[in-house]
This record gives structure tokens, C-alpha cells and sequence, in this order.
């Protein structure tokens, strides 16, 4: 279809064509080596926009044409272009350590990707974290591409009116703009995807996005040939109702897969960051079915092996939720799926149930995700044990340690967010491979460096920090028509010197946003204190329909408004990932206070761990696994507490701590000015804690933990016409088909030589005695013991068919009564209870 333009290029000389590659590679978004470069070009447009795709597009004709003859500059542009090629060559951690062996290729589905502000298609830390997860795709060079939307208007932009209330504005992102290009088909043209929805068929634009070795597409209805509804569809990020974010789920799902496979990408594990995307479980099965011939079930079973499902949400209500109608309405349009002569519509709809009967409930994303994908996890160690209990309802009668949630910690894409200093100072301490690979032994190569050289480096970072805020609070005050007396005084708040704490993230009611304003004269010494001064950045949006978000953001205007703190505490708006950066580059210490346990991670606190930041925080999300007394400081919060009496505790704790351990230990200087114990305690966060949570720990524990596994059953169960896949259908089927048949018999316990022996009988009806394993399972002790499966052992047929005798000998000090046989059912090649959760219990 070539009757649509596709985005121009900006006119260059031949000398300086290479750019054109070099700004539409978002790799400057953590390369800097080309910074002067642009800035070269331009340094108003550089400082004002970081993008260089919006800076080529202000150059002057004549300022290329000076340029193309600069043979300096030439210089600058060659390198440049040799060190992207070497990078791209380079075959990368995944490759060096055959770890790109039979993985194939994974495709990564998310609603968001935070890259960065010069494309605008994030809401908070799920896609900042998926822009970070691309990034260390690249740098390791794991084989893996993206599929996203690409919202015209984006999230809200906030702006405060002069009473300090948020307002929202919605900026149209002109995709000559963004540092996009169409992606093309093998015969050249711009590639768009039919997608048959009731009543009409919608056009999906597809866009790609260079990620370093990665390559990101992104899906716009945005279509002349649309109707203005369904040109809307990918506008705004959760914008409009129901059935505007159902449309976007739908697209992403479905027209995110069939773009990948027009476009020939060989996907092997499909991974769904979020339950969002998670109808492309039911799309891939879909093709699969009409490619190898066999029916969606056989597909199914086949497909399910390749995918991966992260969930982010710490509540169940978090969910993405669906009316069945809407849903049945939608699937009914993909040919061949629904009956006559596909799945029934019902059968369908089950696998977004937790009742798969039951007509009236919603349709659960997350859940189709669960039933859809060989494994899942969850962001943090808490997390992962919060998810198993959501889910647990799946697995009825499963404990819930058994619940097939585990997981796998976030963490951050280091160079995305050092500072030039503390990369420079990481360069010096173990190499600039640091973050491409295995991190080095970092906490013996940090006691290299020596105390005055982390303060210089943490001061000179604070005075830039302060510098950027003073920067971005005078315009702020000024778009909102302040007198240029107001204008100058916010270009003179905070020291340079003073102890700065960072609190900033999304305005919502469980992260407490407004815990520290609890008792506001408390606040307010601990900030005027003339000896000790200390001073607060705050940041950070309310969702358009949060009311009490809205409400926190008022709050924290009001109060650095007070004269009291006025140049101490200070708000600024429409947090974005250009304000992150500088503030937790240059930030002593980052706040956060959610309200265990509903902080899923929480990757805000690990980025200042790389700039020499320090956290105090709650016990929630990823801090629960850092912590520790010489890292930083945590709220020890006491769960089961009314709110309102625990938010009371939990706020005196964080002035306790803010006034008796924090300040003290800043200002504690010795004959040199420096504060040692402080410093201490900066090295060992650093050289401990960065490493543990770099995105490439992450993605190193997603490659060898998941992708790898899921790449390499996915290949068995599709090869020999998804012969594997059959087999393991219709043992499912005959195993749950014959369940009601399994009957236990009494339990025996006898001491011998100091062992328990459990004997039991059960009855199996028709079931394959090989189909099922009988267990002992003993649930975790009140003191603390694990709990246990020890397997039962045949001991002998019955010739009448009845009763089979099965025993297991156990070496304890546990009581008997802990311990219960149980019958699951057993396949070499499924994963129980995930993909078959029948279980019997004894008693």
C-alpha cells in the first residue's frame, strides 16, 4: 500500500549522512561519546531538547554545509561511526558465552517503553523498566526484539497552576519528530497490518525504533483509511474507557505478533512484561495452528512452551479486566478460531477466568497470561511470594509456596543513568566492560578509591544537581506568569552543601506520598536546622482520575511554599526521565515509603546506587532484599496494622531515623572535612548493591532461568508436526477426564530404625499409575522448618486393579501428622501444577 507518505528525512550533505544513522540510533540515550557532536551542531537545540533527531531537524542548511567541509568535525562523525560498527559486530556477553546457541530469537510485548523523552511513550517505572530492559538486550547482546505502541499524545505532561494544583496536557508528538522510521517489508514498502475487527477491518501502521542491537516496533492506528475512532485508538497511554484500552491490548496482542511475523522475525520465546499483551498467547497459537495443520489445543500446548509472563502488579485489582461479550466479539474475528469449525467461544473466555464456567465473571488478562505461558515471576523476592498468593485461587488446594510464581528482581540499566562522574570513576575502578557481561569483583576494586576522591565526586554531582533545579524551578514559575522577582529568588533555592534528599515517583495513595508531612513542624527544623541544614527535591505525577493523588501533589506545593522552608523543600513538575536523572545522580539520600507489601520492586532507590546515592526506605519491593545496617536505613514497618496507626509509626520512625542516624552521620566531618562513616557506607552500597541490581544480573538470571528453558521445550514440543505437544493434550485430557476415579485408602505410620514409614493405599480407577506421583508433603513448621515432598514409592500392583500399595521412609524429628500423601498428576516433559493442577490429598 504505497499511498501513504512515510516520515522525511532531513536534507544532509553526503559528508554528513551518517548522522542520519547515528540520531535514529537510540543508543545516545546511554552512549555519550557523541554529546559534543551534537552539541556541535547545535548546542541551544542540545541543551533544550537531548534528542538528535530533533537537533538535525533545527540545524540551518548553511550550518551542514560548513560542517560537511570541517574536517574536524569530519573527524568526530567517522569515529563515531567506527565505534557504533564495532559495537554492533561485537557478538556480546550472550554469544562469548554460547548462551545464543538455540535460543533463537525472544520477543519482548509491553504497553510502555520508557527509552527516553525524546520518545514519550512511558507512564512510569513498568515501561522505564522495559526501555532499560532493551538497553541491556543490546549491550549483551541477548538476540531479542520488541513490540510496543506508539502513542501520538503519549501519557499526560503536568503543569501546576499557581495554586499548586495539577493540571494535565496532552502534547500531539509528531512522529517526523521521534527518532522512529517506518518499518519496511522485504519489497521496501512502509508495513501495515490489516486486523479484522467487528464490522470493519483496522489498518496498523508499524514503526521501528533502532535500541543499539535491538529493534523495537511500535504499532500506530493513526491511519488516514481508519475511522476517527479507531484513529484514536493508540493515542493517549492509558487514556479513554474500557473499550479504547481493550482495542489497545487487542492490537498489541494480535497486530504485534503478525507484524512480527511479516516482517520474518523467527520468534522462539515471546515474553509479556505485564498481562497486557497477553493475547498474543491465543494469536501465536492461532498461527501456529493454521501453519502446522493441527487443532488449537495441539497449538496450544505447542506454543505455551515459548512464553513468558512477568507480572508486575502487587493486587489483584491492578488487573486488567474485561466484559466477556467485548472479548468474544473480538476473538470471533480472528479466522478460524472460534466455531463453527474452531474452539467453542466459551472455551475460549475460560482461559481468562478463575471460574472457567462461570458466564458472568470478566475476562482477566492476567490470567489468560498465567494459563498461557510455561512460566511467570514476579519483580522482587516479596513480590514473588505476594503473586503466588494472587494467584493461588488458579491452583486450588496447591500450597501456596507451590504456586507457579517465582521470581526474578528488577534492575536498572546502569549507563542510562550515571553520571559523567561516576563513570569515569566506575571506568577507573573495574574497566569500561563493566556493565556488558559478569561485573567484576567491584566491592575489593572500590577500595581502591579513595575517600577524597568520592566526595569530590559525590559534591560536584550535588552542586549540578542544584544548579539543574535552580534551572528548571525558574521556568517553571515562570510559565506560570511569576513576577521576575519570584523568577530570580527560584533561581537561588537550595545549598550546594546541604544534605539533599530525593522523593520522587508516581502520586499515589499506597507509596504514602505525604508520610513525611505527617508532622509538618518537624519537617520543617529538621529542614531550617542553620547548623545541619538539610533540603528536599520533590517530583511526581497523580494519575488524571486520582483525586488523593492529586491531593499529595497540593500538599507538597503548599508546604514548600511556607517561608519557613522556602529555599529548603522544593516540588517540581512533570517528573520525567530527564529530571530522574539528574536527581538521582546528584540526590544524598533517596526516600521511599509505600506501604508494604505493595510495592512490587520499586527500581527508582537502585539508580542512585551507581551515582553513590543512599536509600532509606520501607521494607518493601527490591529494598527488602538490599537492605542492610551498613547500606542504608530502612522503616521496619509491622504489617496487619490498621493504616492509619501504622502510617503514624512508620512516619516517627522516618524522622527518628532522619534526626538521630541520617544528619549526624552526613555532618560528622573529621580535620580533613570529610564525613568517613558516611563514606563508608557509600563505598560498600555501591560496590555491593550496584552489581546486584544491574539490569545485566537481570537479564543474565531472564536468559539462563527462562528464556533459555522455554526456547528449548518449545522446540521439542513443535518438531515432528508438534507430535511432543499432542501427546502431552490428550495425557491432560485423559488424566482430568479419569480424576474423580483416584481414591486414597488409610495412612500407616510405623518407627523403624529411627525412620518413619508411611504406607498408604490408593485407587487409581483407569489412570495410569506411570500418569500420576504420589507424595508425602509436609507444609512449613511453625518454627521455621521448610516444608517437604518426599516422593512415595510403587511397592506393589493390585491383581484385582483396586489398590495400589505405595510407601516412603522419612528421617525426622518432625511429628507424623505433618505429613499428608498426595496424588498430582506426572509427565516428564509438563510443568505441574501450572500446566495441569489436579491434586488429591489423603485427608
Amino acid at each position: 500500500m504505497s499511498r501513504l507518505h512515510a516520515v522525511p528525512r532531513v536534507d544532509l550533505p553526503n559528508e554528513l549522512e551518517g548522522l542520519h544513522e547515528l540520531a535514529l540510533d537510540l543508543r545516545w540515550t546511554w552512549n555519550h561519546a557523541g554529546d559534543a557532536l551534537w552539541r556541535a551542531l547545535s548546542a541551544d537545540a542540545w541543551e533544550r531538547f537531548r534528542n538528535p533527531w530533533l537537533v538535525l531537524q533545527e540545524v540551518p542548511r548553511v550550518t551542514l554545509e560548513r560542517l560537511a567541509g570541517d574536517r574536524g568535525f569530519l573527524d568526530a562523525l567517522r569515529r563515531l561511526m567506527d565505534e557504533r560498527r564495532r559495537y554492533l559486530r561485537d557478538p556480546g556477553w550472550c554469544a562469548r558465552t554460547g548462551r545464543a546457541a538455540g535460543l533463537g530469537t525472544v520477543a519482548y510485548f509491553s504497553m510502555e517503553f520508557g527509552l527516553s523523552d525524546g520518545l514519550p511513550l512511558y507512564a512510569g517505572g513498568l515501561g522505564v523498566l522495559a526501555g532499560d530492559y532493551l538497553k541491556t538486550a543490546s549491550d549483551l547482546g541477548v538476540p531479542l526484539v520488541a513490540a510496543g505502541l506508539l502513542y501520538v499524545e503519549g501519557y499526560f505532561r503536568q503543569v501546576l497552576d499557581v495554586q499548586g494544583q495539577q493540571q494535565e496536557s496532552y502534547p500531539y508528538s509528531d512522529p517526523a519528530s521521534l527518532p522512529i522510521e517506518p518499518a519496511r517489508t522485504a519489497q521496501g514498502s512502509w508495513l501495515r497490518i490489516p486486523l479484522p475487527l467487528p464490522g470493519r477491518t483496522l489498518w496498523v501502521r508499524v514503526w521501528r525504533a533502532a535500541v543499539g542491537r535491538v529493534t523495537l516496533y511500535l504499532l500506530d492506528t493513526n491511519d488516514p483509511w481508519n475511522s476517527a475512532p479507531d484513529r484514536g485508538i493508540t493515542s493517549t497511554l492509558y487514556g479513554g474507557g474500557t473499550d479504547q484500552r481493550f482495542l489497545q491490548e487487542f492490537v498489541l496482542g494480535v497486530a504485534g505478533w503478525r507484524a512480527l511475523e511479516a516482517l520474518g522475525v523467527p520468534v522462539t520465546v515471546c515474553h509479556l512484561n505485564e498481562g497486557h499483551a497477553a493475547f498474543v498467547v491465543i494469536e501465536r497459537a492461532r498461527r501456529f495452528m493454521a501453519e502446522a495443520g493441527v487443532s488449537f489445543w495441539d497449538a496450544w500446548w505447542a506454543t505455551r512452551a515459548g512464553n513468558v509472563f512477568t507480572t508486575h502488579t502487587p493486587i489483584p485489582a491492578g488487573f486488567d479486566r474485561f466484559p466477556p461479550d467485548l472479548v468474544a466479539r473480538h476473538l470471533s474475528q480472528l479466522p478460524g478460531l472460534v466455531d463453527p469449525g474452531g474452539v467453542p467461544s466459551r472455551d475460549l473466555l475460560g482461559l481468562g477466568r478463575q471460574h472457567a464456567d462461570d458466564l458472568q465473571e470478566p475476562f482477566s488478562m492476567a490470567h489468560l497470561a498465567m494459563r498461557g505461558c510455561i512460566s511467570a515471576n514476579g519483580v522482587s523476592r516479596l513480590h514473588g511470594a505476594v503473586s503466588r498468593r494472587i494467584f493461588q485461587p488458579l491452583y486450588p488446594r496447591w500450597p501456596e509456596a507451590e504456586i507457579p510464581v517465582h521470581h526474578v528482581t528488577n534492575g536498572v540499566h546502569m549507563p542510562s543513568w550515571d553520571s559523567a562522574g561516576a563513570d569515569a570513576l566506575w571506568s577507573e575502578a573495574c574497566g569500561k566492560e563493566r556493565w556488558r557481561g559478569d561485573v567484576p569483583a567491584a566491592a575489593e576494586m572500590m577500595e581502591r578509591i579513595s575517600d577524597s576522591r568520592l566526595w569530590e565526586f559525590r559534591t560536584e554531582k550535588c552542586f549540578e544537581l542544584v544548579r539543574y533545579a535552580r534551572d528548571r524551578l525558574a521556568r517553571q514559575v515562570a510559565q506560570q506568569g511569576a513576577s521576575p522577582e519570584a523568577t530570580a529568588r527560584a533561581r537561588n533555592v537550595l545549598d550546594p552543601a546541604a544534605l539533599t534528599l530525593g522523593f520522587a515517583r508516581r502520586m499515589t495513595e499506597y507509596k504514602r506520598p505525604t508520610l513525611l508531612l505527617r508532622d509538618r513542624a518537624r519537617l520543617t527544623r529538621l529542614l531550617s536546622d542553620a547548623a545541619r541544614p538539610v533540603q528536599i527535591i520533590v517530583a511526581g505525577k497523580a494519575h488524571p482520575a486520582d483525586a488523593t493523588g492529586k491531593e499529595s501533589v497540593r500538599a507538597w506545593t503548599e508546604f514548600a511554599a511556607d517561608p519557613a522552608v522556602q529555599g529548603r523543600a522544593i516540588f517540581l513538575e512533570d517528573y520525567d526521565m530527564t529530571l530522574a536523572q539528574e536527581l538521582v545522580q546528584g540526590v544524598d539520600v533517596w526516600l521511599n515509603t509505600p506501604r508494604r507489601p505493595w510495592e512490587a520492586c520499586g527500581t527508582s532507590g537502585m539508580k542512585v546506587l551507581v551515582n553513590g546515592g543512599l536509600n532509606l526506605s520501607a521494607l518493601d519491593g527490591w529494598w527488602d532484599e538490599a537492605y542492610a545496617a551498613d547500606l542504608g536505613w530502612a522503616i521496619q514497618g509491622r504489617e496487619g496494622q490498621p493504616d492509619a496507626a501504622r502510617d503514624a509509626e512508620e512516619a516517627a520512625q522516618l524522622y527518628q531515623l532522619l534526626e538521630e542516624k541520617v544528619v549526624p552521620e552526613f555532618y560528622a566531618r573529621d580535620e580533613a572535612g570529610l564525613p568517613r562513616a558516611w563514606l563508608t557506607r557509600m563505598r560498600a552500597s555501591m560496590a555491593r548493591l550496584a552489581p546486584q541490581f544491574s539490569g545485566n544480573r537481570m537479564m543474565r538470571e531472564y536468559v539462563d532461568g527462562m528464556y533459555r528453558p522455554a526456547a528449548e521445550t518449545f522446540r521439542r514440543r513443535a518438531a515432528d508436526g508438534a507430535h511432543l505437544a499432542k501427546a502431552l493434550r490428550t495425557w491432560w485430557g485423559q488424566v482430568g477426564t479419569r480424576w474423580p476415579e483416584i481414591a486414597f485408602g488409610p495412612l500407616e505410620v510405623r518407627e523403624e530404625a529411627g525412620d518413619r514409614q508411611f504406607d498408604v493405599t490408593v485407587a487409581l480407577g483407569a489412570v495410569d499409575p506411570a500418569s500420576v506421583a504420589v507424595e508425602l508433603y509436609a507444609p512449613p513448621g511453625a518454627n521455621g522448618a521448610p516444608s517437604e515432598r518426599v516422593a512415595m514409592t510403587l511397592c506393589a500392583r493390585p491383581s484385582d486393579g483396586a489398590r495400589y500399595h505405595y510407601r516412603a521412609r522419612v528421617s525426622t524429628a518432625r511429628p507424623a501428622s505433618d505429613y499428608t500423601p498426595r496424588v498430582i498428576p506426572y509427565h516428564p516433559e509438563a510443568r505441574v501444577p501450572g500446566e495441569a493442577g489436579f491434586i488429591l490429598w489423603q485427608r
